[in-house]
């Protein structure tokens, strides 16, 4: 006997209509990062950053009635493996954008792809002048550049009467561009470095430049690395008996970093790109810190956070600038015209001849309890 067709009762089936058009309405972006690595500790901060703001949007229903998903690849921190990651977010997924790509080589190694895609890459998390000059027309940065950092790093510095000052970095295109900035600062000071040293980023050794940092009466020592590899360099400083100021770039303004460091983080100075996460009074700090609070009570926004919920900031404006079905055309349009956008108390400006977003450069201590003070 042949089976009736079964029917489905009314709500049932208008709830299996409205998900079945909520998947098709859908928008993805693309993400390689390195959730495993040297910058894991970071990249687990700024991710979480981004989705508060991102989970927000859809709790609220979406940007233009779309649900917006980040799908995430770990590259491990490799270049080629950032490449191949960026090859299938955007032929295989069909990603609308790339977004907050992690570490100068990567950005670097996936740049060719946008080229031959179309494709926009949103909030690299990487301050490399080569994302920044030329200007490129697919690269939209939400952050100043490692090179303004580190030349702010030198300045105040020597406005603190500390002259004799060595340099430590990774040898790689992180290293090579951040030292340009600390170059300049020198010269603007009038000084040169103590001595210029690098280091092997996958396998980082610091024990004979312990000892040379003491030699040379060194009173402060900028490392340019990972926040492994300052932590490495933390540690035999501090065991070879030198007392010289660490200094280190936003890359490392992570809460991991402190955890990392535990007693030797007191002290340590970090460069940052965006206002302090305890600033509440401007709208984007009190957002962050609200939506965080609520994931995960007590808890308290990194440096790292607020710079990955600016970037979901940015985002999610140019998905809801770029309608209600929006194309990787589009979005790039809605991109260019968001000049003078409000992030909630920090502006972006994204000009033809401009595409570094924001221009935001500080220093901050960690205190004797683990925070970030300017």
């Amino acid at each position: 006997m042949a089976s009736r067709p079964t029917r489905l009762k009314p709500a049932l089936a208008l709830a299996l209509w409205l998900a079945a058009g909520l998947a098709q309405a859908q928008l993805l972006v693309g993400q390689t990062t390195g959730v495993t690595g040297n910058s894991a500790l970071n990249v687990a901060e700024t991710t979480l950053g981004a989705r508060l703001w991102i989970d927000a949007v859809n709790a609220r229903g979406g940007v233009n009635g779309n649900l917006v998903e980040l799908r995430t690849l770990d590259d491990r921190g490799s270049a080629t493996q950032a490449a191949a990651n960026a090859k299938t977010l955007i032929e295989h997924d069909q990603v609308l954008a790339l977004f907050m790509i992690r570490g100068t080589p990567q950005n670097e190694a996936v740049m060719p792809l946008l080229d031959r895609y179309d494709t926009a890459s949103i909030a690299p998390s990487s301050g490399a002048m080569l994302l920044n000059a030329p200007v490129n027309r697919h690269i939209f940065n939400v952050r100043n550049s490692y090179q303004a950092e580190a030349e702010r790093a030198i300045e105040q510095l020597a406005s603190m009467g500390s002259t004799r000052i060595a340099v430590l970095k990774t040898n790689d295109a992180f290293g090579d561009d951040s030292l340009a900035g600390a170059t300049r600062g020198f010269a603007k000071m009038h000084l040169s470095p103590e001595f210029v040293e690098d280091f092997d980023k996958a396998d980082p050794k610091f024990d004979d430049v312990a000892a040379r940092l003491t030699k040379a009466n060194a009173q402060a020592v900028l490392v340019l690395g990972t926040a492994s590899s300052v932590v490495k360099a933390t540690r035999a400083i501090r065991t070879a008996g030198n007392s010289a100021t660490v200094v280190t770039l936003s890359n490392n303004a992570s809460e991991g970093l402190v955890r990392e460091l535990g007693t030797l983080a007191r002290g340590v100075i970090v460069t940052q790109v965006f206002p302090g996460e305890n600033e509440i009074t401007l709208p984007m700090i009190r957002d962050a810190t609200r939506l965080l609070q609520a994931r995960q009570p007590g808890a308290r926004p990194s440096p790292a956070m607020i710079e990955g919920f600016a970037a979901a900031r940015v985002l999610m404006e140019a998905l809801r600038r770029a309608g209600p079905h929006p194309t990787r055309k589009s979005v790039l349009a809605a991109l260019d015209g968001m000049d003078d956008y409000d992030l909630g108390g920090v502006k972006v400006h994204y000009r033809e001849s401009d595409h570094s977003g924001v221009h935001y450069a500080d220093l901050s201590v960690i205190d004797e309890r683990g925070r970030f003070r300017r």
